[in-house]
This record gives C-alpha cells, structure tokens and sequence, in this order.
C-alpha cells in the first residue's frame, strides 16, 4: 500500500496520477508537510514501513526572488515529517524495519571546476543558492535525527534529472516546449555552466535499491555520468527537432538567445556515485544521448500533457 502525500503546488500535475488513481493499494492525501497535526493523523492511520521524502521547493530562480517558501517547505516541513516518523518508528519499536530515505540535491557541495574532479560523500558542503541553502539545511536534520535519536536514515543527493513528465520550467522539458512554440530559447551567460543528468528511471532504481539495502545513517550519491554544458544541451534538442518537426526554411537553433547569468550560478556539477555501485551494485542503464531523444519524443507526443502549464520564471540554464 502507497500513501501520497502532495500539497499540490504549481509543479503538480494530477494528470500524472492517471492510471493509479483508482488502484485498490494506492491512497492519495492532498496535504501540506508542514501540517504537523495532519502529518501526524496520516502516520497514524496509514503506519508506514517506509518514507521517501521528495517533497520540496527545487526552483533555484525562484528561490532567489522568494526565499520563503523554501525554507517553510524545505526546513521546516521536514522537520515535521522527521518528528511524524519519530513518533511512529518509537510507537513500532525501535527493532522494526521502518527506514526515511530523504531525497536531496549534489546543489549542496556548490560547484566544481572544469578539471574532472567529483562531489563525494564526503565533500564538505558549500551551497549557493537559497534552494541549495534550504537543502543543506534540510540534509543536516534529517542526519541529526539519525544521530541524536536513532532514527533509521538514508540520504541521497543526485544530479541533475531529465525525463518523461518533468515539469516545463526544468531547462530539458523548458528548451523543448518553447522551441515547439518558436519562441526564443534563453541561455544563461555563455552556455558553459556543466551538469551530470541523470536519467528519471535510473534514479527511481537508485532510490528503490537504497529503500531496501541501504545502511542506514549513510548517504548515497547518485548520478548518471553524461557530464554536458548547458548550450550542447539545448543544441542537441534543437537538432532533435529538426529532424522530428522541421521548421519551415531554418533550424532551432536560431531560436537560441544568450541572456544575463544568473545570480550564483554553479559552474559545474558532477558526481561520483562509486559508493552506491560498490556496495549495492547500482549503475545507470540510460546514456544521456539515446534518453534524451526519447524524452523529446515524449513531450512531442505528449502536448495535452503540458500545453496549459507555462511558468512565470523560467529555469533558463538549468
């Protein structure tokens, strides 16, 4: 039995529930995580075996305008679940198998040169947004939890996703839609700054192999190992396009735009994920080249999907 808890923010999109709505071991609660009251009603009455944190704020632009929301979401709201867990892993006893997989970001460590170094585990963090600020402080907790009571613990930080039903503000899924549209495609700066993508499935088998094996109390790295700056990135979806639906008379790359950076902007993000591989036999099945022609196919085929939902503040570069 799956519980979902979503407090339904502009990044949802129930649409992606079609097809599990109505199974007899699925339940959705539309609930804010920083409801502790409801928090608590929902452990008690569903009485996990496990808990996959993946509620939070990840717009880095709009951390930036708005700091707020991110750390209500991000810090406070995980607190509440961290105490919500408590309260039930002490009431199951502390011999029970109930593990919290907290799921964060490799925006923690900050950013790297362009010299083939890596994030580890055990790189110190140095974040430079308030997203990856409110992140870090949320990873810190969620360890302190484990530490000071016990709590049975797993944290992830990964790299940057790509895939299916990713929400159009993330530069993938952004790139796509507005070269559809003809519309400028803005890159920040000089298109330099570099991120590992990692693949939606190969995350999902990431977490579900960590839920199961993991130690608790440790962090796992996880990342996809296709290292790609930013414009290749919007380059090779224009190139995609071409082929896919031609323009008439001129390429989408004329519809590339080079914009102000933003402010902070991580040079590179890379990571090495050997720990998850040594110890739980984890790698990624998808090469960025192949995943990324399947991911244009699908928001080309899948416009009803995201027609309606157009951002405000764009994510430009990722």
């Amino acid at each position: 039995m799956v519980c979902n808890v979503d407090k339904l923010t502009y990044a949802a999109n129930t649409n992606n529930l079609r097809g599990i709505e109505h199974m007899t071991n699925y339940r959705f609660e539309r609930v804010d995580i920083c409801n502790r009251t409801r928090m608590l009603e929902i452990f008690d009455g569903f009485k996990p075996d496990a808990v996959l944190h993946l509620a939070a704020e990840s717009h880095v632009d709009r951390s930036i305008a708005d700091t707020d929301v991110f750390v209500q979401t991000n810090v406070v709201g995980t607190v509440n679940l961290l105490n919500a867990a408590l309260e039930h892993w002490r009431s199951q006893g502390s011999n029970s198998d109930f593990r919290f997989l907290h799921v964060s970001t490799d925006e923690v460590y900050g950013d790297l040169e362009d010299d083939g170094s890596l994030f580890h585990e055990s790189t110190p963090y140095n974040p430079s947004s308030p997203y990856s600020a409110s992140k870090a402080a949320s990873d810190f907790m969620v360890s302190s939890w484990h530490r000071t009571y016990g709590l049975p613990v797993l944290i992830t930080n990964c790299s940057n996703n790509y895939g299916p039903f990713q929400n159009i503000e993330k530069l993938i899924p952004h790139m796509i839609t507005r070269a559809l549209g003809q519309e400028t495609l803005p890159v920040y700066g000089k298109g330099t700054n570099i991120r590992d993508w990692l693949h939606v499935d190969d995350h999902v088998a990431a977490l579900d192999l960590i839920l199961r094996k993991g130690r608790p109390g440790e962090r796992y790295n996880v990342g996809g190992g296709n290292e790609r700056n930013n414009l290749s990135v919007v380059e090779r979806i224009c190139e995609h396009l071409d082929q896919l639906k031609p323009m008439d008379g001129k390429s989408y790359r004329e519809l590339i735009t080079f914009v102000t950076d933003r402010p902070g902007h991580d040079l590179r993000y890379a990571v090495d994920a050997s720990r998850l591989t040594s110890e739980l036999g984890w790698a990624p099945r998808h090469n960025f080249e192949t995943g990324l022609t399947q991911t244009v196919n699908w928001y080309l085929e899948n416009q009803w999907w995201w027609h309606y939902e157009r951002p405000s503040e764009p994510d430009q570069a990722g």
